[in-house]
């Protein structure tokens, strides 16, 4: 399942929690697509905390608690980890990262606590929803296969990496666009991991956002760019991004284009990614920063001036997904969209 989608599954199923529809999700795949992100974003949407229980570094005992004497019974203390509606707020997501790392004995601890939402004498809180990750069998951490029980207790979504939510997201998160146009340019290498070679560092979601802090702190130090992309994205896509950024001095003038002014659009390709998402870059600036619509309409106006139409659908549907339905208000959309209006926009 695409991000997008099953960000939207999260957000329905923590809502639910409140209409007693909540059910546990397993969220599914490879090291570095989002997982744990995607969780945190839920409750940053919802302004609830999140509890990050990583199963794989615990004992039994500490979901369970410790047992302790009262008179002739034996009675839990409960951990202090788990959500309690007096310190921790009447909602939030219990996370259980990395469950598929926790040996059998501390994930059979957890069977009550996912399917019952209790254990012993603890309960969790009514307004708690509860989400789990893990990585596959396949993908050379350090997994056990999931107890039939455990898994019964889950409803199961297995994360994909897309190019386009990935760019959404990266326009939210002002990452830098020199990389955005990069993996545009080469959207194989958004997630490039082969468990067979094990390697150390590999594209992915993840370690494209450490190049994009690399290019932050080091773009003033070619001596050390190339090998600071190396140790985020590996070898040969630290090479790649280094030269792709090192061929942008031959980039239009960006500003020359939000003026108006007559501005060819370059014949490389990889250029034409780049242009198209410095401007979409520039679009998001100008949403945050008054009237934006002058803007909106002289990036539509050089969007239909891309030599294959798809590339300035491309930047336009970017440009859509960045800054919303506004778009659609300014006077050039409509006649830009009538050149385009055989190629499809936007995914459904």
């Amino acid at each position: 399942m695409r991000p997008a989608q099953l960000m939207t599954v999260l957000d329905r199923e923590f809502l639910s929690v409140a209409e007693g529809h909540h059910t546990p999700v397993m969220i599914w795949g490879p090291p570095g697509v989002g997982k744990s992100q995607m969780v945190s974003q839920i409750a940053a949407r919802h302004g609830v905390p999140v509890i990050d229980i990583r199963l794989s570094q615990m004992e039994p005992t500490d979901l369970r608690g410790i047992p302790f004497r009262t008179n002739d019974k034996v009675d839990w203390a409960v951990p202090s980890l788990l959500p309690d509606a007096a310190r921790h707020g009447t909602s939030g997501i219990l996370f259980l990262d990395e469950i598929t790392s926790a040996p059998p004995s501390v994930s059979a601890a957890a069977y009550q606590l996912i399917l019952d939402r209790r254990l012993g004498d603890y309960q969790v809180p009514p307004g708690w929803a509860i989400f789990a990750a893990g990585n596959r069998q396949g993908d050379r951490g350090v997994t056990y296969t999931m107890p039939s029980p455990l898994a019964n207790r889950f409803s199961h979504f297995e994360l994909e990496t897309n190019l386009d939510d990935w760019v959404a997201w990266a326009f939210a998160q002002g990452i830098d666009e020199r990389l955005i146009a990069f993996l545009r340019f080469r959207p194989e290498l958004l997630f490039d991991f082969d468990p067979a070679a094990n390697p150390v560092a590999f594209p992915s979601p993840r370690s494209w956002e450490f190049a994009h802090r690399a290019l932050q702190k080091f773009a003033d130090r070619p001596q050390l760019l190339v090998a600071t992309l190396q140790a985020c994205v590996g070898p040969a896509a630290g090479i790649e991004l280094a030269a792709y950024v090192d061929n942008l001095e031959k980039l239009p003038d960006i500003d020359a284009i939000l003026r108006g002014e007559s501005n060819a659009v370059p014949q490389e390709t990889d250029l034409q990614y780049a242009v198209a998402c410095a401007l979409v870059s520039r679009a998001v600036k100008a949403r945050d920063g008054g009237d934006p619509a002058p803007v909106y309409g002289r990036i539509l106006d050089y969007a239909a001036g891309f030599p294959t139409r798809e590339m300035g659908v491309m930047l336009v549907s970017d440009m859509h997904r960045a800054v919303g339905q506004d778009l659609f208000n300014v006077p050039q959309f409509a006649d830009w969209a009538k050149q385009v209006a055989d190629v499809m926009l936007y995914d459904s």
